[in-house]
């Protein structure tokens, strides 16, 4: 599933060593791991741990300069799911979902009869959607909030009015912040 990779010499020595000069670099007290993340996601296990080392450093799902959990932010639930959120609210309501299939989110809408889904890729250091908008931002609140402001395509003209919240507790996104 992952590949741990240890540093190399090389690496070790530019680490840790500022000024050029003879000698290993000094032991490590702790091996510096990292993990190789597969193309896709391969199992919830594999997803889960993708958000808390990734996304979690970076403040996806929290409100702007909060420790609060944004209330359109939901964890892994299905396409299915976020249409039976969504079913009893106007159209413009939204919320943003962990994705299963990228290494990103999907954000469900609300249309006036029916829904959109848009996957968003957060397989990069900036968040966007895929194949809709050429946008990047840097936090996903910045995503949301841009596109409360201006559409997300021509065509469709979706504008994100009103986030759909947690309906069932424990919320479904417990998993993610565990």
């Amino acid at each position: 599933m992952f590949q741990e990779l240890g540093q190399n010499h090389e690496q070790e020595s530019r680490l840790y060593h500022h000024l050029p000069g003879p000698g290993p670099p000094p032991p490590l007290a702790v091996p510096v791991r990292t993990w190789e993340r597969p193309l896709r996601p391969l199992s919830r296990e594999v997803i889960v741990r993708w958000f808390k080392e990734e996304q979690l450093p970076r403040g996806a799902g929290f409100e702007r300069n909060t420790k609060s959990i944004a209330p359109w932010f939901h964890g892994i639930i299905s396409r299915e799911n976020a249409e039976d959120l969504l079913e009893n609210m106007t159209e413009g309501a939204f919320l943003i979902r962990v994705s299963e299939k990228i290494w990103g989110y999907t954000l469900s809408y609300r249309l006036q009869k029916g829904f959109k889904h848009f996957l968003v890729d957060a397989s990069g250091d900036f968040y966007s959607f895929l194949g809709v908008d050429p946008n990047r931002h840097a936090t996903l609140t910045d995503l949301i909030d841009f596109h409360k402001e201006e559409i997300i395509t021509v065509s469709g003209g979706e504008l994100l009015q009103e986030p759909c919240g947690q309906r069932d507790s424990p919320p479904d996104y417990h998993l993610l912040f565990e």
